[in-house]
């Protein structure tokens, strides 16, 4: 009789080996599991099917499984090692720019990964906020560079949940880089013409390469048309000063240099996200006019009278909150099983790193059998006992800051709260501590402090125009069972709002550091870039995202606190030293685990066992 199979495991069986085919690879092994989408030597990871899998959820699985294999078939890994730029913005183009590449030519070929590509990507963008950007900021730029080359490759629109991000960017670009994209169109079938290509519309950006830069030499030595091409690139680039930005104002082409993080903007025009009346950037951004002080430098708040440190259950009634506690509960019974699982491993190992272990070679202690031959051929030799020890293990806390921004609202906030529930739980049967904190704003498009902005008259360079609301759902001493009823007020409309990462990462550091514990973990679980209308409408468009990141660089220098962060279909690998991107939500409670468990084998390493060196 022939062996039955669930619809699950034949969804999985066929798009492994649909992936093989389109990768042309028969060698493949495909996995699925909690992980996101990810490809390793002939390993490729996929994200578990859910057990009743809808048909939009099947065609984005598809869409990561054709990714990955497209990636496969038509990558070389070397080609792109060379051409590849140094300077993290623009390395965020080029590769955007080589897997809209990759992608196209499966596109073009096949009507089905095309329609499995758009739905993968329309998901990735939903996830990450895009339906919400009404302003152009640096953090978008690069998607938008990817979704125009993608346009022009394949003659399909963006996905509808970026289709406005591309328009608020299309003006812009197109009349910096429409010749490069045509020129991207024509090396599509040749990787390293392609990538020399997308070094040139970089520049044609006025982004910083970076020190690692390759091609130079071997462009030098490209023949005719070719060397003709870049030359021509170049002397657009240096007489674009000439000509008027797209705002009006004059251009300065002396604007070559760019900060360490990207910031500055090309050609001498305000960064883009900022308005024709922003009083806030004036000249060249990132190079200030001498004896004048850089206003836009230092971040600030334009009043903090109404920022709030709140407890959880002061949010909302009893009642009500033990209505949303039953809610989570209820959401959480399927995903129990799963993430029970990962959270008794986890447990497992933690509870390994707190038993006994033994010292050997002593004078003294119990008679180690071992040694025993040795005790009855000579027992006036020494070292022949042992002793039994506890092995180091830090006092631990760990801290989950969980963003709780609109953009959170729906399944990704829900699998938030419930991995926090279950990790509580788990920490705590170890003797771990854990802290759950929550960040958001108390109003859309600013509170208080706009209103008082208004009333001063609008000065400029204000600051940060918004209320903070930080949510404190379980401090570190109270107890799982006492604070279980505070992480379902996440599921409460109106709670999620703006998102002000930098001043709430600032804010869970300062808590973890007036701990006693030895050792402090922040976790981050966050699904985009800063983002608040009110305050980025008034301000540089980078802002947030500025302050954001000179706080993860503090933060990491001190090394007080070990900082870990997850993205919730955002890559949050640009902004942390120590963290991972994650596809869909549901994948949230096995990483928090994982990353927890990999953080503890780190501080495990070599203490596991004690030996005594003491001489004969």
């Amino acid at each position: 009789m022939a062996q039955e199979f669930s619809p699950t495991e034949i969804f999985k069986r066929a798009t492994a080996s649909t992936l093989r085919a389109i990768a042309e690879r028969d060698d493949l092994t495909v996995g699925f599991g909690p992980e996101p989408p990810g490809l390793s030597g002939s390993r490729v990871k996929l994200p578990n099917p859910a057990r009743d899998l809808p048909p939009d959820e099947a065609a984005q699985l598809r869409g990561a499984a054709d990714s990955l294999a497209l990636r496969v078939r038509y990558h070389d890994a070397a080609v792109h090692a060379k051409r590849v730029p140094g300077s993290p913005l623009a390395r965020a183009v080029f590769e955007g720019l080589e897997q809209a590449r990759v992608e196209a030519l499966g596109a073009r070929r096949m009507v089905g990964v095309a329609a499995n590509l758009t739905a993968m990507l329309d998901e990735q963008y939903r996830r990450q906020g895009f339906e919400r950007v009404t302003e152009r900021t640096e953090s978008t730029m690069a998607e938008a560079v990817r979704l125009l080359t993608r346009e022009a490759l394949t003659h399909e629109p963006p996905p509808a949940a970026a289709a406005g991000v591309v328009d608020l960017w299309r003006p812009w670009l197109e009349g910096k880089i429409g010749r490069d994209i045509a020129e991207l169109d024509r090396a599509i079938l040749d990787q390293d013409s392609y990538a020399r290509a997308t070094r040139r519309l970089i520049q044609d950006l006025d982004l910083d390469l970076g020190e690692i830069d390759d091609s130079s030499s071997d462009d030098n030595q490209s023949q005719g048309e070719e060397a003709d091409g870049e030359n021509q690139s170049e002397g657009e680039s240096a007489s674009a000063g000439a000509q008027p930005s797209p705002d009006g104002s004059p251009a300065d082409s002396a604007d070559a240099d760019a900060d360490q993080d990207g910031e500055a903007d090309a050609e001498g025009e305000m960064m883009p996200g900022a308005s024709d009346d922003d009083p806030g950037r004036p000249g060249r951004p990132g190079v200030q006019p001498r004896g004048r002080p850089d206003d836009t430098a230092v971040y600030r708040a334009f009043s903090m009278a109404a920022d709030e440190v709140i407890e959880a259950d002061k949010l909302c009634d009893s009642d009500e909150l033990g209505r949303l506690r039953h809610l989570l509960d209820q959401q959480l019974a399927h995903l129990q099983s799963v993430i029970a699982r990962l959270a008794n491993r986890l447990q497992r190992r933690l509870l390994a790193k707190q038993t006994r272990a033994w010292e050997f070679d002593l004078e003294e202690g119990i008679l180690d059998a071992a040694r025993l031959s040795r005790v009855v051929t000579n027992p006036i030799l020494p070292l022949s006992y042992k002793r039994e020890r506890e092995t180091e293990f830090r006092d631990t806390v760990v801290s989950l800051l969980i963003d709780n921004s609109g953009s959170m609202r729906g399944r990704p906030i829900t699998v938030a709260a419930m991995s926090a529930d279950i990790l509580a739980r788990t920490l705590e049967r170890c003797g771990v501590k854990v802290e759950i904190l929550g960040f958001t704003t108390r109003a859309w498009k600013g509170g208080q402090a706009r209103e008082k902005w208004i009333a001063a008259g609008k000065p400029a360079n204000p600051g940060r125009l918004n209320d903070l609301r930080h949510i404190v759902y379980k401090p570190a001493d109270a107890p799982w069972r006492r604070a279980r009823r505070n992480l379902g007020l996440m599921l409460r409309e109106g709670i999620l709002k703006e998102n002000i990462d930098g001043e709430a990462l600032t804010w869970a550091h300062n808590r973890l550091l007036g701990r006693p514990e030895e050792r402090r973990i922040l976790m981050v679980i966050s699904d985009g870039a800063p983002v608040d209308d009110s305050t980025l409408s008034v301000n540089p468009g980078n802002y947030l995202e500025k302050h954001l990141r000179e706080v993860i660089r503090e933060i990491e220098r001190l090394g007080s606190v070990e900082l870990t962060a997850i993205g919730i279909g955002h890559d949050v690998t640009r902004y942390y030293r120590r963290a991972v991107t994650i596809v869909d939500a549901e994948q949230l409670g096995g990483v928090m685990l994982e990353r927890l468990a990999d953080l503890f084998e780190e501080e495990g390493a070599g203490r596991t066992r004690v030996k005594s060196r003491r001489a004969a």
